[in-house]
């Protein structure tokens, strides 16, 4: 078995894999640091699973799942991250992502996560499968689940205290391109500053007091 392990803090990767490692002491571990290295590996050989964070260093996690979808459909996908999952749990998996494991539980989640999805299965928690059932309702009373996963990236970010430009060359687009998803989020939120803007995202769970920290 390969396993695949994709995280921007080289500590967290090695735990991840002592706890796979007990579970799988036959198992081959590859590990990358940002997005580009992920793709290489994944071009370079097969692999059984991916662990990916979805918050690395260079393109979007949420582009680069995208890519990953595309390129390599059958390849199960358990995104991890310490962002907020209220939202973004349901957004990577209908971005094509097997599960989603928020990283203060995966200590104890990781193995059931990476057995059941290794069994064809998904793996979300409780709470998740619980919003799941209720997104339907839920999305006709908020606006924020019209946000695009652009849109959503861009909110990530401004968020962080990142500028248009630092936010540009991260997502390589345009500093005017950024601008406009930054408009558009105000106007699904219907607040006219970043104030509000925080204040709503905060609110409603897009986003964690230590937005920023992945």
């Amino acid at each position: 078995m390969k396993i695949l392990i994709a995280d921007d803090h080289q500590l967290l990767r090695r735990g991840l894999i002592q706890i796979l490692v007990d579970k799988y002491p036959d198992a081959q571990f590859g590990e990358a640091g940002n997005s580009a290295e992920t793709l290489e590996c994944l071009s370079q050989q097969s692999w059984d699973i991916l662990v990916l964070d979805i918050f690395m260093p260079g393109r979007s996690g949420l582009d680069v799942l995208l890519d990953i979808r595309r390129l390599y459909p059958k390849l199960p996908v358990l995104v991890l991250s310490s962002a907020p999952e209220e939202q973004l749990a349901i957004r990577v998996l209908k971005l094509g992502a097997n599960g989603f494991l928020n990283k203060q539980t995966a200590p104890e989640e990781l193995y059931k996560a990476v057995k059941k999805i290794l069994y064809g299965e998904r793996y979300v928690s409780a709470a998740t499968a619980e919003r799941l059932a209720a997104e339907i309702s839920y999305a006709t009373q908020h606006s924020h689940t019209e946000l695009t996963d652009r849109e959503y990236a861009v909110l990530q970010l401004l968020s962080s205290g990142k500028s248009i430009k630092e936010i540009a060359d991260e997502l390589f687009i345009s500093p005017k391109t950024v601008s406009t998803y930054h408009t558009r989020i105000w106007e699904k939120f219907h607040v006219d500053n970043d104030v509000k803007m925080v204040r709503y995202a905060l609110d409603h769970g897009l986003i964690g007091n230590s937005t920023g920290n992945n």
